[in-house]
């Protein structure tokens, strides 16, 4: 709960992740301690929570996808990751000599061009979503995307409001300053996990930064 906002949403041609990563210090280094990670080519996750908890989940998610691949030849499908990892996080709440992940989890699989979007809770359980929040923003969030008409935008549309409704989630007087890491997995990434682009993501941060200020106006 203490722990920044991440969100996923599914578009008509991808999907979209963002999160506010927490800076807490000034000499960190910019891109350091990511929290949207690459699972395989088709499929990435978001982390909010313990970052080391979530490190390993994303080691795990990673030996289930060379496995599947290997064994069945073909990329493994966003619904059985998602089982795959709610069902290892799960055991980790059934035995007294180990603890529970302190991580939830985002997973932004897509398959063939079918895109997904899943959530793991500490508990083990799984959802899927068109557009899901995690964090101490997620209430928010969830509000502001439920606006959305999503399966009607495009990636490129959705990273500006994804980064608008990080950025209004984020309080100033409480929060330390913080940094907008985007992912996507559409056609512009070539269907494969990677970084919004730099430019797009300087010009999402600006379009969100100009809707605040017309907001505190109004």
């Amino acid at each position: 709960e203490a722990s920044g906002t991440a969100i996923a949403v599914k578009c008509k041609d991808g999907v979209v992740m963002g999160f506010e990563k927490l800076v807490t210090s000034k000499m960190l280094v910019e891109g350091t301690c990511r929290r949207l990670l690459t699972v395989d080519n088709h499929c990435g996750m978001a982390l909010s929570g313990l970052l080391a908890d979530g490190r390993q989940l994303v080691n795990r998610a990673r030996d289930e996808a060379a496995s599947y691949r290997e064994f069945y030849g073909h990329p493994i499908p966003g619904k059985v990751m998602a089982e795959r990892i709610a069902g290892f996080v799960h055991a980790y709440t059934m035995y007294w000599s180990v603890r529970p992940f302190g991580v939830s989890t985002l997973i932004a699989t897509v398959d063939g061009e079918e895109p997904s979007i899943w959530m793991v809770e500490p508990s083990g359980l799984t959802y899927s979503y068109t557009g899901c929040a995690i964090g101490k923003g997620k209430q928010a969030s969830k509000v502001e995307l439920e606006k959305l008409k999503l399966p009607e935008m495009t990636c490129k549309e959705v990273i500006k409001d994804v980064a608008r409704i990080i950025y209004s989630v984020h309080d100033d007087v409480k929060d330390k300053e913080f940094e907008l890491e985007l992912s996507w997995i559409c056609k512009e990434s070539g269907w494969r996990h990677q970084m919004v682009p730099k430019e797009l993501t300087k010009v999402a941060e600006e379009a969100a930064k100009a809707s605040l200020e017309e907001d505190m106006d109004d």
